[in-house]
């Protein structure tokens, strides 16, 4: 195993399928394609462009943009030149690229479609080699450095077929930081073989292995579920990727490319379904899909609006999924793949058939080859052939969560008697009352999860009597405030009456914004830091606590 090579699935379909479509770029209303031999023939020409650099064996090479096709193309022409591609967020600033880029030991960057790029750039060394892709329209113009076109077509192809050694290092990915500093997650080329299996056993992507597959890249492709789920998947099996231009065009990109396997967060479910609810209330849906034809006919065309008609599997993860958004789209005939995973284990750990009836509410069952134990302490461990081989230049933590083989993912759950995996929060998100009791906020936010009022909800309380619930309001909630603190009231009420009296929320406090990246309440991929939260509310808990209103509009 120790000389074993990782057969780099990428050369066998740059012959097979030459002349098909790989990469789709959309521009407007017009989208344009690079084939598997295109995208060959410039990830060859950069890898050895990035070899002209004189760069040290083993270099960590730096990749900074949002979604598109450079991104792919710049990613195989570092494995292809030996190196180690070392991603980063898109949305950082000065300070953080700063930190992780010295502390990355990156030697080398790829600046890309980016909207920060003149604040991002003071963080960056003056003699650090960058690469910049092509410019983006309404994106920052990148000067520095070398130029796309001009830098590749500096070089004749590259004719070897490299492939590294199993053992070698993949990628170093640094998580998103929701408890703490990002921690850079070390993996190999074989943690990253061994994922063939959430395709190969059982096949919950629904993978067509003969190549005939659409993906839409929409989630950092730095995040380990999209170069996972996405990008890999579609090196592994072959089809297409399409990528989003931006925000405003999401829906139309989705709609245009309609993928024959959808991966979205919570929060990207959610917005659909607020989407929908805005133009056909819940009552009058409800009373449609009672009608057979009717129904049959709403569903396909809300399949058809989703970009979801020709989707084979529909895949969530990276954030808890409310149990009754996926019974919602259940009614709509889509049923979405639960899954678990974390950046440690290469996202592969558990995942839930929709379409049997056993494990309600749970991730799912251990993927072939990964073994899970709960300690006394209530923490998930996991051990597989998927998991980490250190956390980069950090022996103190890497020591902390892996012990004896398992991975301690910190995560909080429970396992059935039928081998099913439940998650209750994460443990470091426990707070303490001034009563003295533990609350897991994650357990008291699932009561919620139909509440179509609610955008965003998080359940803090650190030194106050009762916890509160914070909640970013709908645009439905908005829209008559005196209907919403009603309902509001009674929901509470009724939830409340089901929990022990230290569990018990005292308000509901609807809040200005909503949680985003770009406010830092959230990660890129929208989950939510719960310390940053605390850090800017705080000052008002104990207002709010003392306060004569159930439902409190901040």
């Amino acid at each position: 195993m120790i000389d074993e090579l990782f057969d780099f699935p990428f050369y066998k379909w740059e012959q097979k399928l030459s002349n098909k479509p790989f990469l789709k770029q959309p521009f407007g209303d017009l989208w344009e394609n690079y084939t598997w031999g295109e995208v060959g023939i410039m990830a060859r020409k950069l890898a050895n462009g990035l070899k002209s650099l004189n760069l040290s064996e083993n270099s960590h090479i730096g990749l900074v943009s949002k979604n598109c096709r450079e991104w792919i193309i710049a990613d195989l022409a570092i494995s292809m030149a030996g190196y180690i591609s070392v991603p980063f967020f898109p949305t950082l600033k000065s300070n953080e690229i700063q930190k992780l880029l010295d502390f990355g030991d990156v030697e080398a960057l790829f600046v890309g479609k980016l909207e920060n790029w003149e604040e991002m750039k003071k963080g960056v060394k003056d003699d650090m080699p960058i690469i910049a892709f092509p410019h983006y329209k309404d994106h920052s113009k990148v000067s520095e450095g070398k130029q796309w076109y001009d830098f590749i077509n500096q070089f004749d192809p590259q004719t070897e077929d490299f492939k590294p050694k199993l053992k070698d290092i993949w990628t170093i990915i640094f998580t998103s930081g929701t408890t703490g500093d990002p921690k850079g997650v070390v993996l190999t080329y074989e943690t990253l073989f061994n994922t063939k299996r959430i395709t190969e056993d059982g096949n919950p992507l629904k993978v067509d292995l003969s190549g005939n597959n659409r993906f839409i890249s929409y989630m950092p492709l730095n995040h380990i579920f999209e170069r996972v789920v996405i990008e890999h998947v579609a090196l592994r099996y072959g089809g297409t990727i399409s990528f989003v231009e931006s925000l405003e065009t999401f829906g139309q990109n989705l709609n245009d490319t309609q993928p024959t396997a959808f991966q979205g967060v919570p929060r990207i479910y959610s917005k659909f379904q607020e989407k929908i609810l805005i133009k056909m209330s819940q009552a009058k849906l409800d009373k449609v899909l009672k009608i057979p034809i009717l129904s049959w006919i709403i569903k396909r065309k809300l399949k058809s609006a989703l970009g979801m008609s020709k989707a084979k599997a529909l895949v969530t993860g990276a954030a808890a999924m409310p149990l009754e958004l996926l019974d919602w789209y259940k009614s709509l005939g889509i049923y979405i793949t639960n899954g678990y995973g974390m950046t440690e284990n290469c996202a592969t750990c558990t995942n839930l058939n929709p379409y049997q009836p056993l494990g309600r509410g749970s991730v799912g069952r251990p993927t072939a080859g990964v073994d899970l134990k709960i300690s006394d302490q209530g923490e998930i461990l996991m051990k597989g052939p998927f998991t980490l081989t250190c956390y980069y230049k950090n022996e103190e933590i890497t020591n902390q969560t892996l012990k004896n083989g398992w991975l301690h993912t910190g995560d909080k759950g429970y396992i059935d008697d039928d081998g099913f995996l439940y998650i209750t929060g994460r443990i470091k998100d426990i707070f303490k009352t001034s009563k003295g009791k533990y609350i897991e906020p994650g357990v008291l936010e699932a009561y919620f999860g139909d509440v179509s009022e609610f955008s965003q909800v998080c359940v803090v309380g650190l030194n106050c009597d009762q916890p509160l619930l914070l909640a970013v309001p709908s645009e439905t909630a908005k829209n008559d405030r005196e209907i919403t603190n009603s309902k509001m009231s009674k929901i509470l009420e009724k939830v409340n009456n089901n929990l022990d009296n230290y569990k018990k929320m005292s308000k509901i406090i609807f809040v200005k914004e909503d949680w985003l990246p770009e406010n830092e309440m959230t990660t890129p991929t929208l989950k939510i830091k719960r310390a940053k939260i605390d850090e800017k509310f705080s000052e008002k808990y104990t207002e709010w606590e003392k306060s004569d209103k159930t439902v409190i509009w901040e």
